[in-house]
């Protein structure tokens, strides 16, 4: 299958074709259809949750089209919150749930009204795309064919604009459009390619994916905010490890972290792709077990090895003990990161206290293994060290057993485990000296 284009006479797929009950819908979202159709609007649930509901699984999220304007939709929602500059969108908030209604797309080169603005960059990446138009011209905008589908409540039918049925039937992955032309638009639907085909079990179709490794530099082009969100969506989503595979096939990875890329490049088979392959691994066994994990320690794993190599750099040429050089890389590290994915501070701060346990695991005498038990990211830390440990790491595997067996261990275990050390784990403590007091002389 390759890439295709939209028509504007629909496959019409009726309610006794599609088997889809109302049931199956947010209820916020029904809410949202029939007010903006009691407004005299048409309004349609499209893209992924049609797609989802096809495919057996369970929509996260369900999105609207209307052919309302925001500012037309704000007015009949108080619930509503407008948002977006490169296209405006409404949010209707119901508690925890947001119903996220877009007005209908237009092609850009039609330009009627003044508040429908488009702007591209020298690259052909659209920048502003507050263009309206009609459904059939909302349908050629649409990124993927799986997602040009349209589900009415004044019929019960879904439209398919794109041949999206036939996609999602074919298991393909198809870019709407020419290919080259649609990835220059907006180069993040080259991420979205390779996680929507990871997440449906899909291929990418042939005409689809040729242009991507070409391509891939232009997402250098992107904001390092939206960067950090599409890599939560790609590492976070249970399928991390295959998302990390195929992105380094297509030279994807290289614009999200390119000392790492290098750094893999140039040992594809060593402890470093071990070590991120399993970390990736570890990542989705939580995820599907409906465990937690925090973007911290994805991003303590992914800038590892660039810190360890900056810090052997900055203390070879600058003569400092390890330790400081390994502070200064730290922050070189995370600062050049940030040109490109703009994690927030309070998972950078994760990042850093997970690095500094490190350094600290092997100081155990007296007071010090307690104590480092008791930080907040020790546990992370400790995961670390065993991941460590199992990409490779075997000169840490007789300090990853100490760790957790004492971890094991009452207070009383704990504290024999301390003094069975000596003072293997830091130096002796000194000896207090005794202040010698001098009698005044009596008078």
């Amino acid at each position: 299958m390759q890439s295709t284009q939209t028509s504007d006479e629909p496959v019409v797929i009726t309610r006794g074709e599609h088997g889809i009950s109302r049931k199956q819908f947010s209820p916020n979202a029904i809410k949202v259809l029939y007010r903006l159709k009691d407004g005299g609007y048409d309004a349609y649930l499209v893209g992924g949750c049609i797609r989802d509901i096809l495919l057996g699984q369970q929509p996260k999220d369900f999105d609207v089209v209307t052919n309302a304007t925001p500012e037309q939709v704000k007015k009949l929602f108080r619930n509503c919150r407008l948002i977006g500059r490169r296209f405006r969108l409404a949010h209707i908030v119901f508690g925890r749930e947001i119903i996220e209604v877009a007005t209908m797309r237009g092609h850009h080169e039609a330009q009627e009204a003044k508040n429908q603005i488009s702007q591209s960059s020298e690259h052909g990446q659209l920048l502003r795309d507050n263009v309206f138009g009609s459904i059939e011209e909302d349908a050629e905008r649409r990124d993927f064919s799986i997602n040009a589908l349209y589900y009415s409540i004044n019929d019960f039918c879904i439209y398919d604009y794109a041949n999206g049925l036939a996609a999602i039937q074919a298991k393909q992955i198809e870019l709407i459009g020419d290919p080259e032309t649609r990835y220059r638009e907006d180069p993040v639907r080259m991420l979205r390619a390779v996680r929507f085909a990871t997440k449906l079990d899909m291929s990418i179709a042939p005409k689809s994916e040729k242009p991507i490794t070409a391509l891939a530099s232009l997402l250098d082009n992107i904001p390092p905010a939206r960067l950090f969100e599409e890599v939560l969506k790609l590492f976070l989503n249970g399928k991390a490890e295959a998302n990390y595979l195929m992105l380094r096939q297509y030279g994807l990875f290289k614009s999200l972290f390119p000392v790492l890329d290098k750094i893999l490049d140039k040992n594809p088979d060593g402890l470093e792709a071990a070590f991120i392959q399993q970390m990736f691994q570890n990542t989705d066994k939580r995820i599907n077990a409906d465990k937690k994990v925090t973007p911290a320690f994805i991003f303590a794993a992914l800038l590892w090895f660039p810190l360890l190599e900056r810090t052997t750099k900055i203390k070879q040429q600058e003569q400092l003990s390890y330790f400081d050089a390994f502070a200064q890389a730290m922050n070189k590290v995370l600062s050049e990161n940030a040109q490109h994915i703009a994690v927030p501070k309070r998972f950078t701060l994760g990042a850093r206290d997970i690095w500094h346990i490190q350094q600290r695991l092997d100081k155990r005498a007296g007071q010090r293994a307690y104590r480092l038990t008791q930080q907040p990211r020790f546990k992370a830390a400790y995961d670390f060290l065993l991941l460590r440990v199992d990409a490779g790491e075997q000169q840490h595997s007789e300090l990853a057993q100490w760790w957790t067996q004492y971890l094991s261990q009452d207070i009383n275990g704990q504290k024999d485990m301390v003094k069975n050390l000596g003072h293997q784990g830091g130096p002796k403590p000194r000896k207090r000296s005794r202040r010698r007091t001098t009698k005044k002389p009596s008078e």
